[in-house]
């Protein structure tokens, strides 16, 4: 039975990241200290060590006998607009976080797979969000090639699914258009809405993280994406109903498209498709009404 650490487990990628270990009978810890605002603690499963706490207290003596095969790198600061007025939060979570997770997993001889961006292709320097993700890469590929330790990052694509966030500002694309969809609400489309995304499953981003979890790797960079992508008026299209322009938002690329032949050569394969997704919720909505 592998020992896996979940960081930010508690999170909405986190929870079902957990919930497929879970079905491969892993022995899972969760860290997380619940101030991403996709964390909450409803998002616990039985069977699993949870400790409510930062990684950034992971030096601590109380945390010496750690010990995983696997740690599973996710806990971070999201989005790139709040990072714009608090980048020093962002630093200490994203990158000196990043270096506590490093840290342990030198001790105790884990592999690290690290919950990356592809927000680096727009420019790692656009937003604070972009650069701290990309210096955590950067810190994996120093502790590969000085210490040892096999790390991997994953660059995901737009992620979306259950238990994603739909208030504030660290709610999806997706998750918004959701709850305004519920409220009746014209869904907002930022700028022109031509800019491009590639909108992945939560469901394919976790058996991306669990397909690289079983190799050996020196810092290498995969992409978790779909290789299709969409414009955000066709995806608001697919709601069939009224919408309405919102100014653009800085620090943001234009176009986001993983290449995902690499990741393909170790197994990942993405199922879901943003389509079905968008119908099988607004069906679902219908039969509940």
């Amino acid at each position: 039975m592998k020992k896996v650490l979940v960081t930010g487990g508690l999170g909405f990628i986190g929870y079902n990241l957990v919930k497929r270990l879970l079905e491969k009978n892993y022995d899972i810890t969760v860290i997380d200290n619940l101030s991403s605002a996709s964390s909450n603690i409803s998002n616990k499963h039985e069977g699993v060590k949870y400790i409510i706490d930062d990684i950034n207290n992971l030096e601590n003596i109380k945390y010496k006998d750690l010990d995983f095969d696997i740690i599973f790198h996710l806990a971070a600061l999201a989005r790139i607009q709040p990072s714009f007025e608090d980048p020093i939060s962002y630093f200490k979570s994203n990158v000196m976080g990043t270096v506590q997770v490093c840290e342990l997993a030198r001790r105790c001889n884990a592999k690290i797979v690290y919950a990356a961006s592809s927000s680096a292709y727009g420019g790692p320097k656009l937003n604070p969000y972009a650069f701290a993700k990309y210096t955590g890469e950067e810190i994996l590929s120093m502790y590969s090639k000085l210490y040892d330790v096999s790390t991997v990052s994953a660059r995901f694509f737009n992620v979306y699914g259950d238990r994603q966030p739909t208030e504030g500002t660290y709610a999806t694309l997706i998750g918004i258009f959701e709850r305004q969809y519920k409220a009746e609400q014209p869904l907002t489309i930022t700028g022109d809405g031509e800019q491009r995304r590639d909108f992945t499953h939560v469901y394919d981003i976790c058996d991306g993280l669990i397909c690289l979890s079983d190799h050996e790797f020196i810092g290498n960079i995969f992409n978790l994406g779909t290789g299709t992508n969409f414009s955000v008026n066709e995806i608001a299209s697919m709601f069939n109903t009224k919408t309405m322009y919102i100014p653009s938002r800085p620090g943001e690329a234009r176009i986001t498209l993983a290449d995902i032949s690499e990741t393909q050569r170790y197994g990942y394969a993405p199922k879901q498709s943003i389509e079905s997704y968008i119908i099988q919720f607004i069906n679902k909505l219908f039969v509940n009404a």
